[in-house]
């Protein structure tokens, strides 16, 4: 299938966009695709961990938007009803070559406005967050890691995040204040004492 991409109009437009490619226009299909690739890509890399699987799994998610695309009855955001589709694909890919969730490094630091992360992490060059970082995301298990990321990264809420994996909103506000308060013990154990002896998880 040929994709023409069109330039993207905002995520409260994708609704016409759907109407025309179930009518048949791939050109609307296109404006999709290139809203919401990076996004799809993103997701399947952190959880893959490798661009080249990531990006296989990126266009299996894109076909198979194309092919259900009839079932999305707007009960949720149309982007959290990507991300699931994507988040399963992922998952499957997993499954189905017998390997464990990888929870690959992020680009970003987690938000400062978190003080769970931000004070312990103030005194330290850009790169040296990154590392530290990296190096705690992957000692949480990989489903942690994943609540993390779509969350803290992607910016869901509770809500959406519940509907990609299958839980109750409370269940994962559970889970993230568990993984925030490990995860700020573990990157307190790697910046140097004398800079977070008075930090503490929260």
């Amino acid at each position: 299938m040929q994709i023409i991409v069109l330039s993207a109009m905002g995520q409260d437009t994708d609704q016409p966009y759907i109407d025309r490619v179930l009518s048949g226009d791939l050109q609307a299909f296109s404006v999709l695709v290139d809203r919401y690739k990076h996004m799809v890509l993103t997701l399947a890399l952190k959880i893959l961990g490798n661009r080249e699987e990531a990006e296989e799994v990126s266009q299996d998610t894109f076909v198979k938007i194309y092919q259900v695309l009839g079932t999305f009855k707007g009960e949720s955001k149309f982007s959290t009803w990507v991300y699931k589709i994507a988040y399963h694909r992922s998952l499957d890919y997993v499954r189905s070559h017998k390997r464990r969730i990888e929870t690959m490094s992020l680009d970003l630091c987690p938000p400062t406005q978190d003080s769970t992360f931000g004070n312990i992490l103030d005194d330290l060059e850009a790169r040296d967050k990154s590392a530290i970082i990296d190096t705690a995301l992957k000692q949480l298990s990989a489903e942690d890691g994943i609540l993390i990321t779509l969350h803290y990264y992607e910016g869901l809420t509770l809500k959406e995040v519940g509907e990609i994996t299958n839980m109750a909103p409370n269940t994962v506000k559970v889970r993230l204040f568990r993984t925030r308060k490990r995860l700020a013990e573990l990157l307190r154990d790697r910046v140097q004492p004398e800079n977070t002896y008075r930090y503490g998880a929260k």
